[in-house]
């Protein structure tokens, strides 16, 4: 019987300050590979590897493409691109973004339980959103065990509470506690991996496939799911839509993809680009009807004139009343569901 010697970790706002204390809590003879995505900006330079080669006893590298996976290493996922596992070696690629994120904690988790059924261990920590949450609803379909920062515990809630709201996990902790619990929890044994449907088998190969920058029109992405009348606000490709337990999720047919959260918070942002796309086109009518008003009086006709100062006035009024909705959209939008 294998042990469950897998690791997969998943961190976003907050996550270098808790990857570096858990890295520190975690022995030199830890025997587990460790396999970690932090959100980072897309053409940063990650000195996160330097930052957890300092901190603990394990090696930290960001891999390169068909590394093979060794035991007691961390291997980071470099920026803008996803980390995924594929037998007993290690991919890097730039296949299209999940929620809005590459690299994707749910590419991660979602190859690692493909590849390693029961033997993976699934971790979210601190971080904004719910990128997590389909892939550790993934491990546990597939027999792993699933562990979560206490979201009290946590410099930011969102995912490990989104973690908790859709999946039943087996493990929730301190950051304080969860090297200990890695340590332990690496020495059982893992169970027998469950069976998948056929369905469910090939949505998990089709999406893993995409991620590593499969074509994913040509592999038939219209066909894991329902048509939805909704459109991808990436790139405005059709989206289908199928469920996963409670999570509902969406992919384009050019392989975007988003849980109904983080399509949600695409859709707000944007609204408020377009108000404000409004706005910009209203003031910019203000300075044509200003000048073309100054230019009538100018030339001795005082009516024309007085047509574009009124004119300019209303849509002043506009203006003002378009700032106020937007504002108020803020303020709602920032409130908790």
């Amino acid at each position: 019987m294998a042990k469950r010697d897998i690791v997969v970790i998943g961190s976003s706002a907050g996550g270098v300050q808790a990857l570096k204390e858990l890295v520190t809590s975690l022995p030199a003879d830890f025997k587990a590979p460790i396999f970690i995505v932090q959100h980072v900006a897309p053409y940063a330079i990650s000195m996160l590897p330097e930052i957890l080669n300092h901190a603990g006893s394990l090696k930290a590298v960001h891999p390169t493409d068909g590394d093979p996976i060794q035991p007691g290493h961390i291997y980071l996922a470099p920026p803008d691109h996803h980390l995924l596992v594929e037998k007993d070696r290690v991919l890097v690629k730039k296949g299209p973004k999940e929620n809005r994120f590459r690299p994707s904690i749910d590419a991660l988790f979602r190859s690692a339980a493909y590849t390693f059924g029961s033997r993976v261990v699934g971790v979210v920590l601190t971080g904004l959103l719910d990128d997590g949450t389909s892939g550790m609803w993934s491990i546990k379909r597939l027999g792993g065990l699933g562990i979560v920062q206490e979201p009290d515990d946590a410099k930011f809630s969102s995912m490990p509470a989104s973690v908790l709201e859709y999946v039943n996990v087996d493990y929730v902790a301190p950051l304080t506690e969860l090297g200990k619990l890695l340590c332990q929890v690496t020495t059982e044994y893992a169970p027998e991996t469950p069976e998948l449907s056929e369905e469910e088998a090939h949505r998990l190969r089709t999406e893993i496939n995409i991620a590593a920058q499969k074509n994913a029109f040509e592999m038939g992405t219209l066909d894991i799911g329902e048509l939805s009348p909704l459109a991808c606000p990436e790139c405005h490709g059709v989206l289908v839509r199928w469920t996963e337990g409670k999570l509902i999720r969406y992919r384009c047919h050019t392989g975007h993809t988003y849980t109904a959260g983080a399509l949600l918070a695409e859709v707000d942002k944007s609204i408020e680009d377009n108000l404000w796309k409004s706005v910009r086109a209203i003031e910019e009518a203000i300075i044509l009807l200003e000048e073309s008003g100054k230019a009538s009086a100018l030339g001795g006709d005082e009516p024309m004139a007085k047509r574009f100062f009124t004119k300019a006035t209303e849509n002043r009024a506009r203006a003002e009343k378009l700032h106020q909705f937007i504002f108020q959209q803020e303020q709602f939008l920032q409130k908790p569901a």
